[in-house]
């Protein structure tokens, strides 16, 4: 039963630091139809600026978060102005594609250049730091904080899209652009606005998991086929998807961890195959034919 409960604990923190990294990843692919591969690496500056705020300029981990989010948001300006804009609509996405894997080049070596190429610890605090007594055992309190922020995340998100005029806008945005601009919603900015979401909820996952994701050198490279199974396994654009996927997937990769470590990353991608094989669309995505 111990066993299983670590399994559990694990399973979950880990699925929650998948699904919040990867939401902002399914959103851009969703509902902006930007295959964002660049992702990853923007999840990476998020980490770094983190780690700098907290080793170098001894910030408090909360105040480093927000670093993280508002300074990755603010290098990714630049991206979206100059060069996503051109792909937002009706773009080839081969074209997506290749410019975002140049993207996710040119940051890792632009990253690794200013911070170096070494593995980048984010210290947790105190209140993180250590187990919490629930009574019948403890938990690895940084593993609950984990898996509140991705809970929190998951609703939010809903509540915002689902809920919102905001959410409104931009599905008007996407699925009748031309329409919208004659009706006076300034799709650009509705663009740039989901973009600085998407962009600022990789780079607080990549802060919050880097227990579980270490930040290291390569880690847009390391993980970006990782984040882009978690998306397609969910279908893109959908919430409940990729938290499901998230779920499901780290439950997979976590069991055969514990049970088969030898086997690696065995059961991750043989859970893939399984989901894919029974929903070709994914859990909750939708046919295109």
């Amino acid at each position: 039963m111990r066993l299983v409960f670590s399994i559990l604990t694990d399973a979950l923190a880990y699925g929650m630091v998948l699904f919040i990294i990867s939401i902002g990843l399914s959103i851009m692919m969703g509902l902006m139809r930007v295959v964002n591969l660049a992702h990853g690496a923007f999840a990476m500056i998020g980490g770094y600026l983190a780690s700098y705020a907290l080793r170098d300029l001894g910030m408090h981990y909360s105040v480093a978060i927000l670093i993280a989010v508002v300074g990755t948001i603010l290098v990714s300006i630049p991206f979206e102005i100059l060069l996503y804009r051109r792909i937002y609509r009706n773009s080839d996405p081969l074209m997506q594609v290749l410019m975002t894997i140049g993207i996710t080049f040119l940051i890792i070596g632009v990253v690794n250049f200013v911070f170096g190429p070494t593995l980048k610890s984010i210290p947790l605090p105190p209140l993180l730091n250590g187990p919490l007594d629930i009574g019948f055992r403890s938990l690895p309190t940084h593993r609950l904080f984990v898996i509140a922020c991705g809970l929190v995340t998951a609703l939010s998100l809903w509540l915002l899209i689902e809920k919102t005029e905001f959410g409104i806008k931009l599905r008007a945005a996407v699925d009748h652009s031309n329409m919208a601009d004659a009706l006076g919603i300034r799709t650009e900015v509705i663009y740039a606005a989901t973009f600085a979401l998407a962009i600022g909820l990789g780079a607080f996952g990549g802060v919050v998991g880097a227990e579980i994701l270490p930040i290291e050198p390569f880690y847009a490279l390391r993980y970006m086929v990782t984040f882009l199974v978690v998306v397609s396994v969910g279908g893109a654009g959908s919430i409940v998807g990729a938290l499901s996927a998230s779920m499901l997937l780290g439950l997979a990769d976590t069991t055969g961890k514990y049970l088969a470590p030898e086997f690696g990353e065995f059961f991750f991608y043989l859970a893939v195959i399984g989901i894919v094989f029974v929903f070709p669309h994914g859990l909750f995505g939708k046919s295109h034919a």
